[in-house]
């Protein structure tokens, strides 16, 4: 019973639930989010796209059992090994799926349709986007995307333009970045055909997945940047709240901005380890290596000192 109920955790995937941090987006970058009301409700749009991306995770594999069992490393997957048997692993989809739209309805009519298109969206994919070549990636994009716009739709506050065009440009270049780690990976094993694994990887070139590589790296930097310069929080900060008679300049300044340095790092760092083929699952990459877990703690730590702190 033990080794079935480890088995059950780790088919929903928690690691990945990282992915759902994106709805803090919103409040964290208006300077909400430590008024308890928006933050609450982000908590729960948090749990409610956990309990709906697990249900897909345990779809996902249900149908991709029988590939799996050809990969390196997705073979020792519970399903794929046997230890679940399927109709046990619907029947636990489906509750889970029905406990996320549940949350869902309670936090407004704009997060539940935004709910029910994410869940379609992670079914789609599943069933039969992510043999699409192009398409495949850009469902991925597509789900990151939504989490952020659930995370306005939970709490009311909006993101800018700029912040939106870069988490867009982000979702791709993590979306492509797996495709070509799972690429760098796949051809690492003797014996082991990319179709056999993910019929869409036959049909991207190395050349092509480093181009788009390339060219939304560059976008994310590009955009974040733009974001920094042109988008001010409404929040004034802490600091300039008691000083600013003192200090009117230093408020005025774009303090975000210091945060780029840590973007940059992070974009290099993790096209370093794509072409080391350590890239299939970025929030394996985010919890395991210390050099880009370490960045993205500073920059979340500079954003905060920034908007909660100076303001600016």
């Amino acid at each position: 019973m033990g080794e079935l109920l480890y088995a059950i955790v780790r088919t929903t995937r928690p690691r990945q639930w990282l992915k759902n941090l994106a709805l803090f987006t919103p409040i964290l970058f208006a300077g909400q989010l430590l008024v308890p009301t928006p933050f609450r409700q982000t908590v729960w749009g948090f749990v409610a796209y956990c309990f709906l991306s697990s249900s897909n995770y345990i779809l996902n594999d249900i149908l991709d059992a029988p590939r799996d069992r050809k990969h390196p490393f997705k073979k020792y997957r519970p399903i794929a090994r046997g230890i679940i048997p399927e109709p046990l692993a619907v029947i636990i989809s489906a509750l889970f799926a029905i406990g996320g739209l549940f949350i869902s309805h309670t936090l407004g009519q704009s997060f539940f349709l935004l709910s029910i298109l994410f869940l379609f969206l992670e079914y789609a994919y599943s069933l039969f986007l992510k043999h699409l070549t192009v398409i495949d990636i850009l469902a991925i994009t597509a789900a990151y995307f939504i989490r952020v716009y659930a995370g306005e739709a939970a709490t009311g506050f909006h993101i800018s333009v700029w912040l939106a065009l870069a988490a867009l440009s982000l979702a791709l270049f993590l979306a492509i970045g797996k495709r070509r780690a799972e690429l760098t990976l796949i051809q690492g094993y003797r014996g082991v055909v990319p179709q056999d694994t993910r019929v869409s990887l036959s049909h991207y070139s190395e050349k092509l997945l480093d181009t788009y590589t390339a060219m939304f790296a560059n976008s994310t930097f590009i955009t974040y940047a733009f974001f920094t310069f042109l988008a001010r929080p409404e929040n004034r900060g802490l600091f300039f709240q008691n000083y600013t008679d003192f200090t009117p300049d230093l408020a005025d300044r774009k303090w975000l901005m210091l945060s780029i340095p840590f973007v940059l790092f992070g974009i290099m760092r993790y096209m370093q380890l794509i072409y080391e083929g350590k890239g299939e699952s970025p929030e394996k990459i985010l919890t395991s290596d210390l050099p880009l877990l370490l960045t993205v703690i500073l920059w979340v730590g500079s954003v905060l000192i920034v908007i909660y702190g100076i303001g600016g």
